[in-house]
């Protein structure tokens, strides 16, 4: 088939190499002159793994293709995804200012017969503003030209995107018109080979869907980190409490990690966004808003313990710490808790010495050049004259570390543990304090 996607962010880029590597000739558009140079030159502007090879790949066969040209991209092919950002307003709800500019460069220059596709993550009701945008449009110029919108959410993880793509857990697709969800099945074929995956909704259902699944994901972190309070005043270890529940199949062992809060660019956005449209009829949601207050508390947990070990004295303190991004796999540090810890600390009189394996860059955008902030060129470059170990990112290369390098190098032993990683009993045998979420404390 003949794609045409407009956006190259996240999931606009990771859907069109996908589905250009299984044959289709994909053309993507981006209103930002510079992303599409550098795309064109072969540079990803994302941190995916597996991203950067198969965006060559099909460039090299011809099957990949990066213009500003919109009417370009819209003579391309009649099968049209929108894939721009619809960012936080003040109130939570979503800005759907680009995905509805997009609605209107359809109307305005759509010449053939089309299908649009919303793979933004928009709103109940996009699909029809959509639709009512495009028709607009066209009988503004008074042409008469059949199209169909369809709402396709994306369930995309950060890190594991190209897997997710190529292995979906469900396709959803919200359309009425027979041919329109024709078309759709033809074009996910090759990743619904297996059992039939996809699944039909209406467009409000499909939209939902999205919101809906993201906000469930961040109720169990929520609820994790309440039990692991829970845990820490009852001197009971919320890590033996997560099998006791992880081993009941209605459960299951996925998203009940307590931790340091979530973030990024989904669960925050979604939850704010799902909870804005609660408001819109005659009840106000109350559990969404609880989720994310307990994620804001949980988010400066961390921060709390630091401040409390040394009796709220941290100016001139130095903190190693592990990890930037918001999870492993990703440079993406949108709501990162390391975010809250670091301004936190800073503001404290701190300073911190960090390194990720991924989020370096992204860092040095975020914050550029301060006194305050160092960033190590290697995970153990971080310890030397720091106070303590501060672990934000549940990286794999964070897992299995020395500790004899680690106790030698800083200036106590002292670990605060956000992820949860590390035995406290065994540690506090090889002499460390030891600070864990929903585990207390354990000292030598």
């Amino acid at each position: 088939m003949k794609v045409a996607i407009f956006g190259t962010g996240y999931v606009g880029l990771v859907t069109g190499t996908c589905l250009a590597n299984v044959g289709n000739h994909v053309l993507c558009v981006d209103v930002d002159a510079r992303k599409v140079e550098r795309l064109n030159a072969g540079e990803v502007p994302i941190f995916e793994p597996g991203l950067d090879e198969m965006v060559a790949y099909n460039r090299g066969e011809g099957r990949l293709r990066f213009t500003c040209d919109t009417a370009e991209a819209l003579a391309h092919g009649g099968l049209i995804f929108i894939a721009v950002g619809t960012p936080p307003e003040e109130d939570g709800s979503a800005d759907l200012s680009h995905v509805l500019s997009v609605a209107r460069t359809i109307g305005r220059q759509l010449e053939r017969p089309a299908v649009v596709v919303n793979k933004s993550t928009v709103p109940v009701g996009t699909a029809v503003q959509v639709r009512a945008t495009i028709q607009a449009e066209l009988d503004a110029r008074g042409a008469d030209i059949d199209f169909d919108v369809a709402s396709n959410p994306e369930f995309l993880k950060e890190g594991a995107a190209i897997e997710d793509f190529n292995r979906p857990d469900r396709i959803i697709v919200g359309a009425e018109r027979e041919d329109t969800i024709a078309t759709l099945r033809a074009l996910y074929a090759p990743f619904n080979r297996f059992r039939d995956r996809l699944l039909v909704f209406d467009t409000r259902s499909a939209e939902l869907a999205k919101y809906a699944a993201n906000a469930l994901l961040a109720t169990k972190i929520s609820f994790m980190n309440e039990v692991a309070g829970i845990a820490e005043r009852l001197g009971a270890d919320v890590e033996a409490v997560r099998h006791g529940i992880g081993s009941d199949p209605r459960i299951g062992w996925q998203f009940i990690y307590a931790g340091a809060g979530y973030g990024g660019s989904c669960f925050p956005k979604d939850v704010r966004a799902l909870a804005a449209m609660g408001r819109e009829g005659e009840r106000t949601p109350q559990l969404l808003g609880a989720v994310e207050e307990v994620n804001n508390r949980q988010k400066r947990l961390l921060f709390e313990k630091i401040r409390a070990h040394y009796g709220g004295d941290l100016a001139g303190r130095r903190f190693a710490l592990w990890g930037l991004a918001f999870k492993p796999g990703t440079d993406d540090m949108r709501e990162a808790p390391s975010r809250v810890l670091m301004e936190a600390l800073w503001e404290a009189g701190a300073t911190v010495r960090a390194y990720d394996p991924a989020a370096m860059d992204m860092t040095r955008s975020l914050y550029g050049e301060r006194s305050d902030l160092q960033l190590a060129a290697q995970a153990n470059e971080v310890f030397e004259g720091a106070d303590a170990l501060v672990i934000q990112t549940e990286w794999h290369i964070f897992r299995s570390p020395d500790f004899e390098l680690i106790r030698e190098r800083l200036k106590a032993p002292v670990i605060f543990d956000g992820r949860n990683l590390y035995d406290p009993a065994w540690l506090a045998r090889q002499g460390f304090t030891y600070y864990g979420i929903g585990r207390g404390t354990r000292t030598p």
